[in-house]
């Protein structure tokens, strides 16, 4: 019987790369940081806002979100968006992910 602690870990790096591709498609259409966590916990993305944050910022860095502050109401928040260039590769890692699920149903045998 599988372990919880090494349950957990895999599950971990199975999902690390795949909440990268969960943002830049849920962030095509604007959005802030809290409302992302429930957006990608509502999707079936159990994230901790420990990680998201950090991984918001790093993305924005690399070109791929872009950001702007809503001062409209009581209180700021920074809205996040999909770049152009963040959405070409959003395009790419759909493609490879659809790509890998065809392998994966392969490797199990269903075609």
């Amino acid at each position: 019987m599988l372990d919880d602690e090494l349950l957990m870990t895999h599950q971990q790096e199975l999902r690390r790369g795949t909440v990268v591709l969960a943002c830049l498609l849920i962030l095509r259409k604007p959005n802030y940081g809290y409302a992302l966590l429930d957006l990608l916990e509502r999707s079936g993305f159990a994230v901790d806002a420990n990680t998201l944050y950090p991984l918001l910022r790093r993305l924005e860095k690399q070109g791929l979100l872009t950001s702007d502050w809503n001062t409209d109401e009581s209180r700021p928040r920074k809205f996040y968006r999909t770049s152009d260039l963040g959405e070409e590769l959003a395009e790419t890692l759909s493609h490879d992910w659809d790509e890998l699920h065809a392998a994966f149903h392969t490797l199990k045998g269903e075609s």
